[in-house]
């Protein structure tokens, strides 16, 4: 990444030049210590703010990776559309990139998808195919290949779930980030399971830096959960870049507690958490009850921007 703020060329510059440009708006996000909700003074609790980067989430990594990678394999270009499915936000950071970069999106997302993901998705000039909301990114991604199929000349099918390009952002960014600003004292690695790019690719990263850094890998009590963009792997198809031997254990995230933890957040952290970075928290700060010492990091995924249907249905 450069050193200073670079000027942002026109979309009538050459992209691949554009999209080196906006390299310098990924990543690099702080990591928050978490104070007065961790009640084991032993023990560090700390989360990785991915709301703070261009495209407003940790996905802007993956998105932007599988992006800049397709421009520059000439797989990607200003006349042809980049295709893919998504639960929300990383169509949102898929959206802005393109947008920047002058280059046409297509979106399968489920229908049930938040209001306001829908409305950023409309800003951004997204062409949205809305999916059914009883099969989830499942049926967006079936929706997504059927497409693409059908007209391959016309699009670039990104395929978040099984691209290799996803996890390896995480690898080569989110990895290296946690290590530098724990100054290699972190001992255990936590994050819920979506596409699963962050969990893979960070712990694929963290486990080449130490080997014996514990990582737990979350996922939702039930296939019936309140914690949009996470699988339940047993009972929905799993992520073709997912591999179970990463994990060290797998803990098990409970809606209700993840609701519980975004009022907890805001009022004792000044956190204003999405229900997937509260589960995470839950998720971290029940792992460091458990420890007799240790540094524990955890990342947030977004913030409340996007889920105020949620926010006032638990009074936040």
């Amino acid at each position: 990444m450069t050193a200073q703020n670079p000027h942002i060329a026109p979309t009538d510059e050459p992209l691949k030049e554009v999209m080196e440009q906006l390299s310098y708006y990924v990543g690099n996000t702080p990591l928050f210590p978490i104070r007065k909700l961790n009640k084991n003074p032993k023990v560090k609790v700390y989360a990785k703010l991915e709301w703070q980067q261009l495209g407003g989430s940790v996905k802007a990594r993956p998105a932007f990776n599988i992006m800049k990678k397709a421009v520059d394999d000439d797989l990607l270009s200003r006349k042809v559309s980049l295709l893919d499915a998504s639960s929300g936000n990383t169509g949102i950071a898929y959206a802005v990139f393109a947008a920047a970069a002058g280059i046409p999106i297509t979106l399968c997302i489920p229908e049930n998808a938040s209001q306001e993901r829908k409305n950023l998705l409309k800003a951004l000039n997204v062409n949205v195919i809305y999916t059914s909301p009883f099969e989830g990114t499942d049926g967006a991604q079936k929706v997504a290949l059927e497409l693409y199929q059908q007209y391959p000349e016309r699009y670039f099918y990104a395929d978040q779930y099984n691209n290799s390009a996803n996890w390896e952002a995480h690898f080569n960014s989110t990895a290296p980030e946690i290590w530098d600003q724990t100054e290699g004292t972190i001992t255990h690695f936590i994050a819920g399971l979506g596409t699963t790019g962050t969990f893979v690719g960070t712990t694929k990263g963290l486990k080449a830096l130490n080997p014996n850094i514990e990582t737990i890998a979350v996922q939702p009590e039930t296939a019936l959960h309140g914690l949009e963009g996470w699988k339940h792997l047993e009972t929905a198809k799993v992520p073709g870049i997912f591999d179970a031997n990463l994990a060290t254990n797998i803990a098990i995230a409970k809606t209700e507690e993840a609701y519980s933890t975004l009022k907890d957040a805001a009022k004792e952290e000044g956190l204003l958490l999405s229900p997937s970075s509260a589960a995470n928290l839950r998720s971290a700060l029940n792992l460091a009850e458990q420890l007799e010492e240790g540094v524990v990091v955890t990342v947030f995924p977004d913030d409340s921007s996007k889920y105020g249907e949620v926010l006032q249905q638990i009074n936040l």
